[in-house]
């Protein structure tokens, strides 16, 4: 499925990851988000940035090219188990606050289900302003994750081709601040 990034479903609009998802958006991406179950401060915060509900996970991801999942480290796991259930093949980028050793086992449930998995590291707050917030992805396709955020507020680095680095250098950054 290489090319143009151009349909992200992004689970789960918090604080962080509405932000993220309005930074897809204003780089031409349609970005997707699922409101079974979730409350009214998401569907605000979705809305606010432009995101388009597709109803519930399965919608989203069958519609996505890539799924970005940014939502609380401890239901990383669960998170990418339910996106792999759906047979997804398209890139997961899991951008959750989680370990090296986190990451890579969500890197295997992912790359099991025959989707990319690229790990992503974000450092700084949520995107308000261009120069506040860097997403780190590392993997084979982390490069196709980051020009979808080219011209954004975003500043999306790829590190390189190998998963885990990208947890691993927000470890390391969380450490040493």
């Amino acid at each position: 499925m290489a090319g143009k990034i151009e349909t992200v479903a992004l689970l789960h609009p918090g604080n962080m990851g509405a932000t993220i998802g309005a930074a897809a958006t204003s780089s031409g991406a349609r970005v997707l988000w699922a409101s079974q179950d979730r409350g009214g401060a998401t569907r605000r915060r979705a809305e606010q940035a432009k995101l388009v509900d597709a109803g519930d996970l399965s919608a989203a991801v069958r519609q996505a090219d890539a799924v970005l999942s940014v939502c609380p480290p401890h239901a990383a796991v669960d998170v990418a188990r339910a996106v792999a259930a759906e047979k997804f093949t398209g890139i997961y980028v899991d951008a959750n606050a989680v370990s090296r050793a986190t990451a890579e086992e969500i890197g295997a449930i992912i790359s099991a289900s025959g989707a990319g998995f690229v790990d992503g590291g974000i450092i700084g707050s949520p995107v308000k302003q261009a120069g506040t917030t860097r997403l780190y992805l590392s993997g084979t396709r982390a490069g196709e994750i980051a020009a979808l955020f080219s011209g954004s507020m975003l500043d999306a680095r790829a590190i390189g081709a190998e998963p885990g680095a990208a947890s691993a250098l927000k470890v390391a950054y969380a450490a040493w601040t």
